[in-house]
C-alpha cells in the first residue's frame, strides 16, 4: 500500500514536498495522539522536550495513514477536525498549528461495515472517502511479482552497497504461482534475505527459503492446477506469446507422461494404463515429444 501511496505523492503537485508514512496498527494507542499532532515539553511523563508529530513533518506534503480502521474514536474525533479545519493543537499544548497536508489513508478492513457497526465515524468515512482505489492482493496480480522482485533486489542492494542479484527464469515463474498472504511486504523481505543469504549472482529456485519451497510440496500454492494454468495463460497473453495451446499442450503432455512413468518405474503399458491410453498411443506421442531418452523401455 505504501508503495502505491508514494507513488501518488511523487505524481501529485506536492511532489517537492514531504511523504510522512504512519501505521495506525503499530503505534500503542496512548502514544497515536502524540504521534500525529505532536506534544509539548513536559505533556506526559518522559516528554522532556517539545516534539513535532506526523502532521507537522508532512506539511506541504502528504501523510499516509496506514491502517486507518485501527485509529481510536477519540483520535478519529481529533482528526476529522483537523480536516475540517486545517489547524490542530499538540498534546499539552495551547497554541494551534496549521498544516497543509494531503492524506492518504488505507485499510486492509471493510471500513463501510466499521460505520455500520459504529466503531468508525461515517463523518470522517466520507471525508477521506473521495477517490477510492482497490489494490488487489498479489496473487491476484501475478504478473506484478517479477517487476516488484526486480525493484525489492535492486533498493536491498543499494541499501547493503552489493551487486544487485538477478532471478533466473524459472525462479520468476516459481514466484508467480505462490499464495504471497503478507502481499508485497512479503515480498519485499524475501529480496532482502535473498540479497544476503543466495550464494550467487543468479538466483535460482533451490535458493530460496525454505518456507517458499514447502509451499509447493504441501500444496499450499496459489490454488488448484486449473488456477494456476489460467494465471499461466492469462501472463502468456499480456505477454503477447501465442498460439498458447502450442506451448501448452505439448508442455502437458510431457509431464503426464513423465509422471506416470515415474509412478510405474519407466514401465510403459502400466504408465498407458494411467493415462488412459493404449500403449502405441503412449508410445508414438514419445516419439513424437523427443522423449526417447528420457523415456527408456522397461517392459
Amino acid at each position: 500500500k505504501e508503495l502505491v501511496a508514494r507513488a501518488l505523492h511523487n505524481h501529485s503537485p506536492r511532489s517537492g514536498g514531504p511523504f510522512v508514512a504512519l501505521n495506525m496498527a503499530a503505534i500503542p494507542r496512548d502514544l497515536i495522539e502524540s504521534e500525529l499532532f505532536g506534544h509539548e515539553k513536559g505533556a506526559f511523563t518522559g516528554a522532556n522536550a517539545a516534539r513535532q508529530g506526523r502532521f507537522e513533518q508532512a506539511n506541504g506534503g502528504t501523510l499516509f495513514l496506514d491502517e486507518i480502521g485501527d485509529m481510536p474514536a477519540d483520535t478519529q474525533t481529533r482528526l476529522l477536525r483537523v480536516l475540517a479545519d486545517g489547524e490542530f493543537y499538540r498534546v499539552g499544548g495551547a497554541t494551534p498549528v496549521r498544516a497543509d497536508v494531503r492524506i492518504i489513508a488505507a485499510t486492509h478492513q471493510d471500513l463501510e461495515e466499521r460505520v455500520r457497526e459504529g466503531s468508525f465515524r461515517e463523518d470522517l468515512f466520507h471525508r477521506l472517502n473521495v477517490i477510492r482505489v482497490h489494490l488487489p492482493p498479489l496473487r491476484e496480480r501475478r504478473e506484478d511479482i517479477p517487476l516488484l522482485m526486480r525493484h525489492f533486489l535492486k533498493k536491498a542492494a543499494h541499501e547493503l552497497n552489493v551487486e544487485p542479484k538477478v532471478l533466473k527464469e524459472e525462479t520468476e515463474t516459481y514466484l508467480s504461482t505462490l499464495p504471497w498472504p503478507g502481499n508485497v511486504r512479503q515480498l519485499e523481505n524475501v529480496c532482502r534475505w535473498l540479497t544476503v543469504m543466495a550464494s550467487g549472482r543468479e538466483i535460482h529456485v533451490n535458493d530460496l527459503p525454505r518456507e517458499l519451497l514447502e509451499q509447493e510440496e504441501t500444496g499450499s500454492t496459489a490454488g488448484s492446477w486449473q488456477e494456476q494454468l489460467r494465471d499461466w495463460a492469462d501472463r502468456a497473453l499480456k505477454q503477447g506469446k501465442h498460439p498458447i495451446l502450442d506451448t501448452a499442450l505439448p508442455e502437458f503432455e510431457r509431464i503426464m507422461i513423465e509422471t506416470a512413468l515415474k509412478h510405474t518405474g519407466g514401465r510403459r503399458r502400466d504408465a498407458a494404463n494411467l493415462l488412459g491410453w493404449g500403449r502405441n498411443t503412449l508410445t508414438r506421442k514419445i516419439k513424437e515429444l523427443g522423449m526417447e531418452n528420457e523415456a527408456e523401455q522397461e517392459d
